[in-house]
């Protein structure tokens, strides 16, 4: 699956596993699953190595997978985009950092910030373990991302997972000024797939086209937000689960369903290709038609229906699934494929 860890990341985690006790590896990990639920930020959880090794299993590999999403998303609509420079904050254990080197290899320098010593340190280890030169040589900051200040590192990439929940909303537009302003190319903000995640989302959007941004990814357009509650825009990557992931979450299913909320946004010097619509949920199939939600350029929610006997049409949609852009009446996908039929779930 697209969104499944890098070969090398699986065996750095593997690793550290040697002699973990698998029944603490799932106290702590239902500890981190209880904390998270709840709204807690990673700070007061993750409190010792033994914690950050539970989060390596249970957690990283769902985060991983939905980043990786947002940046397939972001590479389809600004194919030419070459980036040099990530800055990655809230970093935790370096998981976008991965995830950003896995999509454009040509990733020069990086910058991780993180206000937990143990996540800084586990980033410091899993990145000089890489054979990437990048992540090798990384730089990792321990610094409080909601307090740094406004002389944050400029880069081409500047990328926030999970990290606006932790925010005060008072400081929420203080924080997007400051990382905006570090941002020469791209700015990727990736949340919780619930409708508090999204409404967080929705008002990051507002504020960065409020201040000269275009959206590449996921709406098609640069309007206000159509959705309107208790409807939420969110998308789903589905992701293998190791068996220490199993173990760990005490789950029988081999994967797990990764539900998220992001918002792309880019200089004018970054060149956006153009898009018709995006696929806000997975498509309803009958014996007679498809049904899309959709949406479009001219900033409303639309249902598409596709009859099979419009076979032209259906041909060209038929493979179209929850997440993806839609252009020239078509669906369009990474070489590495993404989500699809089959491979995520309401």
């Amino acid at each position: 699956m697209a969104g499944d860890l890098p070969p090398e990341l699986k065996a750095m985690i593997a690793a550290r596993l040697e002699g973990v006790s698998r029944k603490e590896l799932a106290a702590r990990a239902q500890k981190l699953s209880d904390h998270y639920r709840a709204g807690g930020a990673s700070g007061p959880v993750v409190s010792d190595v033994a914690d950050v090794t539970a989060y390596l299993v249970s957690r990283l590999p769902a985060t991983f997978a939905a980043v990786a999403a947002a940046l397939r998303e972001t590479r389809l609509a600004a194919p030419v985009f070459e980036p040099a420079r990530l800055l990655d904050i809230g970093a935790g254990p370096g998981t976008a950092s991965f995830a950003v080197v896995a999509e454009w290899p040509e990733i020069a320098s990086i910058i991780m910030i993180d206000g937990s010593r143990h996540f800084i340190n586990a980033a410091g280890e899993l990145a000089a373990a890489s054979a990437h030169p990048a992540l090798a040589n990384s730089t990792r900051v321990m610094a409080d991302v909601t307090r740094f200040g406004r002389d944050l590192p400029t880069a081409d990439i500047v990328l926030a997972a999970y990290v606006l929940a932790e925010i005060r909303e008072a400081d929420a537009d203080t924080f997007l000024a400051q990382v905006w302003q570090a941002c020469h190319g791209v700015l990727v903000l990736v949340e919780p797939g619930t409708p508090a995640g999204f409404e967080r989302i929705r008002r990051a959007r507002a504020a960065l086209i409020a201040a000269g941004a275009s959206i590449v990814a996921p709406c098609p357009h640069g309007l206000a937000c159509p959705i309107v509650g208790p409807d939420w825009c969110h998308f789903a990557e589905r992701l293998n689960r190791s068996r220490d992931h199993r173990l760990a979450k005490t789950a029988d299913a081999p994967f797990e369903d990764e539900k998220f909320s992001y918002v792309v946004a880019a200089r004018p010097s970054v060149m956006v290709a153009p898009y018709d619509a995006r696929v806000l949920a997975p498509p309803k199939s009958s014996k007679s038609e498809m049904r899309l939600k959709l949406c479009t350029t001219e900033g409303v929610i639309a249902e598409r229906v596709i009859p099979r006997r419009e076979r032209e049409a259906y041909g060209r949609l038929r493979r179209a699934w929850w997440g993806d852009a839609v252009a020239n009446g078509a669906p369009i996908h990474s070489a590495s494929g993404g989500s699809g039929p089959g491979n995520a779930g309401q």
